[in-house]
C-alpha cells in the first residue's frame, strides 16, 4: 500500500497538471483553428483539422502589416520595461531607507495610484499630449506606459530593498561611496530577482494593451500588434479564418521573447524566493 504522503503528492501533481491543461486548452484551440478554412470551422467548430491549411497565414501576412507592427511592439515593450525597472528602483531606494512620515505618505500615494482605474486618465492624457505635440509619437506612448507602470515598480522595489541589509551600504560608505555609487554598485545588482519578476508583468501589460495605442497613435506605420490585429480582423463581420491566425501571430513574438529570456526570468524569480 502506498504511503499517504505519496498519495497526496500524486493527487496534487494530477490536479496541477489538469489545471495547466485547462488553461492551455484555449491556446490549443486557437492554434488548431488557425489551420482550418472558414467553411470547415463553420461546419464543425470543435473538430481537429485533418490537414494543415496554411492559406490563412499566407493571406494574413499579405494583408496585415505584421512585421512592422511587431517591430513597433517589441521596441515599445522593451524600452518601457527598461525604463520602469530603472526609474522604479531609483525612486524606491530612498523610500526604502527613509522611515519618516513623508516617505510613508509618498508610499501611500503610490499605492493610491496603483488603485486608480486606467480609464480615468484617458481624457487628461489625450488633452495634454495634444497640447505638447506628443500625439502619434513613439515617445508619447512610451511615456504613458512608463508612467502607468511606475507606481507598481516603486511599490514593488521598495519592499524588496527594505529586506537588503543596511550593513552592505555602510561598508560601501566606509570606502567613500556616495549615494549614487551605493545604488549603482550595491543595490542595483541585488535587484535582479525583483526586476525579473516585475519585467514579466510589465511586458505582458504593455504588449497586450489596446486602449492607449488606439487613442494616441494614428499613423499606421506606428501601430502596435494589437492595433494591427484589430484593423485586420475588423469589428463587425469577424471571419474565423482571419481571426485565429491573426491572434496566433499577435501572441507569437511575446512567446518567443519569453522563451529567449526564460532562464533569466526563472532564475530571478527563484532567487527572489530564497533571498
Amino acid at each position: 500500500m502506498l504511503p499517504l504522503q505519496k498519495i497526496k503528492s500524486a493527487l496534487a501533481n494530477t490536479f496541477v497538471l489538469a489545471m495547466v491543461l485547462v488553461m492551455l486548452l484555449p491556446v490549443f484551440y486557437m492554434i488548431m483553428m488557425s489551420f482550418r478554412t472558414g467553411a470547415e470551422i463553420a461546419a464543425d467548430p470543435l473538430a481537429i483539422p485533418k490537414s494543415l491549411y496554411f492559406g490563412n497565414y499566407a493571406y494574413t501576412f499579405e494583408n496585415m502589416g505584421y512585421w512592422r507592427s511587431v517591430a513597433n511592439s517589441v521596441g515599445i515593450t522593451l524600452t518601457v520595461t527598461l525604463l520602469v525597472s530603472f526609474l522604479g528602483s531609483l525612486a524606491a531606494y530612498p523610500l526604502a531607507r527613509r522611515t519618516g512620515r513623508y516617505s510613508r505618505f509618498f508610499i501611500m500615494l503610490v499605492a493610491l495610484a496603483m488603485a486608480m482605474p486606467g480609464f480615468v486618465n484617458i481624457t487628461p492624457i489625450y488633452v495634454m499630449f495634444r497640447e505638447i505635440g506628443l500625439l502619434d509619437t513613439y515617445l508619447g506612448i512610451i511615456i504613458v506606459f512608463t508612467a502607468m507602470n511606475l507606481p507598481l515598480a516603486v511599490f514593488f522595489f521598495t519592499g524588496f530593498i527594505s529586506g537588503i541589509p543596511k550593513e552592505l551600504e555602510e561598508a560601501a560608505r566606509l570606502d567613500n561611496c556616495g549615494n549614487w555609487k551605493v545604488y549603482w554598485y550595491i543595490i542595483r545588482p541585488l535587484l535582479g530577482p525583483a526586476a525579473a519578476t516585475l519585467s514579466l508583468f510589465v511586458m505582458l501589460m504593455v504588449w497586450n494593451d489596446f486602449l492607449y495605442p488606439l487613442l494616441l497613435l494614428t499613423d499606421k506605420d506606428k501601430f502596435t500588434v494589437m492595433i494591427e490585429v484589430y484593423r485586420f480582423v475588423g469589428n463587425r463581420n469577424i471571419e474565423p479564418d482571419m481571426l485565429f491566425p491573426a491572434a496566433v501571430l499577435g501572441s507569437l513574438p511575446l512567446l518567443i521573447l519569453f522563451v529567449i529570456f526564460q532562464k533569466r526570468i526563472l532564475a530571478g524569480v527563484t532567487a527572489g524566493a530564497v533571498k
